[in-house]
């Protein structure tokens, strides 16, 4: 017996060890802040001393190193104070799949290699693809491994169609039209796929930082009128920055009037396909010709699981290969392999399976409409907090806020905010993101945990505010001690003149803008 190896000899070790393995998350579970604060120079060391070619003693001393090296400095995207990036607490009967997906290691390919699973996610595909709108018929997907690698597809999708109607020495005239607050992807796909950054056409945003559809027309009516070809116009349905879902009747219009293909990145408003109450802000998207849609994202599933999606199926056979040892032309058996990037791929369809059919597709649309109330309820007390400035009220879950009290001007502000979102990584009691938009500095909530309520979030208001209140404390005083050391003792004054802040330039209180976003105070 090979001690080693998950086989029926060792079954019960298995339950043993898959037991302990349970039993020391769980601990962990109830972490009482998202991160430790951690930094490099704290775990680095210890992840260089591991001797990788000695094995530890047994499975108690290698759990407790991990420990050391991971699990005790791991960032907890359930905890309510984590509000930074697109990450979700995810469903608990996904999380057992995963048990089963590990364990038999089923690799979804072909037939021979996934009997049931290759079923499975066929079901699935075609689920999603009766929730975007598509005729189940002749849609078609496969899941692949996060948003990246759907949108790469979906323009390589793109691509074949482009090449397939004009040749294949159009290649050096394709364009791509997305706004600027399109996923880093796009310009990333292109850039695989051979095309100049530049090949990239950045369409105008309007006041509500979606794609303007009078910007969409002349960029397009551009690329005819110098003899190039719109390959594809990627509309986004839940920006990263802003969470805002570009008008996608109006882009699947002039899409079509340009022969264009209209690939929906829906990586993040994807779960408003089983909302019960905002389905309709994705009106439009069975227009598409693909979609882009990351379950691990508003569906509440565990890295990775996402699909793309496309409405002809024919579609897909721009990245299909037959190899004779694998997916031969004369198979006759239902294949993954033929429509995926990827051969060897996991079977992470059944996570997504097990959770509709123990959580249900409702509930699940329930938890991520419960997010987005969250959102627009703390937009609500920002708007009335003068010591914040706050974005447009979200579509999604998304709330870009900065910490700007009376008195300190808007470059002030852009400088502070970056500092604040620093401080409160080094700490670890709360972690928010960061971004800036047309050269302001902004904090950012991105809300995906139904559990954290909105008296925790008036929490992490308070926090910020203190942090950013005691780093301008901070500066007074390092601007007093600087001022000190270049005049003399007599000239410098005494008690609270002496230690008064300097006086800031105020900038302007109403309106400030945003890339064309409105801006409260």
């Amino acid at each position: 017996m090979n001690p080693h190896l998950l086989t029926h000899d060792t079954a019960d070790d298995y339950v043993a060890g898959m037991a302990r393995v349970s039993r020391l998350v769980a601990q962990h579970l109830a972490a009482d802040a998202p991160s430790t604060g951690a930094t490099v120079a704290d775990l680095a060391p210890a992840v260089e001393a591991v001797d990788l070619d000695r094995p530890a003693a047994d499975l108690d001393a290698a759990l407790a190193e991990v420990t050391d090296v991971y699990l005790r400095d791991a960032i907890w995207f359930h905890h309510p104070s984590y509000v930074a990036h697109l990450n979700c607490p995810v469903a608990l009967p996904a999380v057992l799949a995963e048990g089963i997906i590990a364990a038999v290691n089923t690799s979804v390919d072909t037939w021979d290699q996934s009997a049931g699973g290759t079923l499975v996610e066929q079901r699935l595909v075609r689920w999603t693809a009766g929730r975007i709108g598509f005729d189940e018929s002749l849609a078609d997907g496969v899941f692949t491994s996060g948003g990246t690698q759907s949108n790469l597809q979906g323009l390589l999708l793109a691509r074949g169609e482009a090449e397939r109607r004009a040749g294949a020495d159009v290649a050096p005239r394709l364009r791509v039209l997305a706004t600027e607050h399109s996923h880093f992807s796009v310009i990333k796909s292109a850039r695989i796929m051979g095309l100049h950054p530049s090949a990239v056409i950045p369409v105008p945003t309007d006041t509500t930082g979606g794609m303007a559809l009078d910007a969409l027309r002349r960029e397009l009516e551009g690329v005819r009128a110098r003899g190039e070809v719109a390959m594809a116009v990627v509309a986004t349905a839940g920006t990263t920055d802003l969470g805002v879902i570009d008008p996608i009747p109006g882009i699947a219009d002039l899409a079509t009037e340009h022969g264009a293909w209209l690939h929906v990145d829906a990586a993040y408003g994807g779960g408003l396909l089983v909302s019960l109450r905002r389905r309709h802000l994705l009106d439009g998207i069975e227009r598409a010709d693909s979609v882009t849609v990351d379950f691990h994202k508003t569906f509440f599933q565990p890295v990775s699981s996402s699909a793309i999606i496309v409405r002809d199926g024919a579609t897909l056979a721009h990245v299909t290969h037959h190899a004779d040892y694998l997916n031969p032309r004369t198979a006759v058996t239902p294949n993954q392999v033929d429509k995926s990037l990827q051969t060897t791929r996991r079977f992470d369809a059944l996570k997504l399976w097990m959770t509709l059919r123990i959580t249900g597709a409702d509930a699940v649309g329930g938890m991520f409409d419960e997010v987005i109330d969250r959102a627009h309820q703390v937009w609500e007390v920002l708007v009335e907090d003068e010591r914040f400035e706050v974005a447009t009220e979200p579509v999604l879950s998304t709330v870009l806020l900065r910490y700007r009290p009376a008195g300190l001007s808007a470059h002030d502000a852009d400088s502070l905010n970056p500092r604040i979102r620093h401080a409160l990584l080094d700490g670890g009691d709360v972690m928010v993101a960061g971004t800036t938009i047309e050269g302001r500095s902004w904090l950012k909530f991105t809300l995906l945990n139904p559990q954290t309520s909105l008296e925790h979030l008036r929490g992490i208001l308070e926090t910020i505010a203190a942090t950013g209140e005691q780093l301008i404390a901070e500066d007074a005083m390092d601007e007093v001690a600087v001022a000190s050391l270049g005049s003399d003792t007599s000239s410098r004054g005494s008690g609270v003149d002496a230690l008064a802040p300097p006086t800031r330039n105020v900038g302007p209180r109403r309106p400030v803008r945003a890339t064309g976003v409105g801006v409260a105070r």
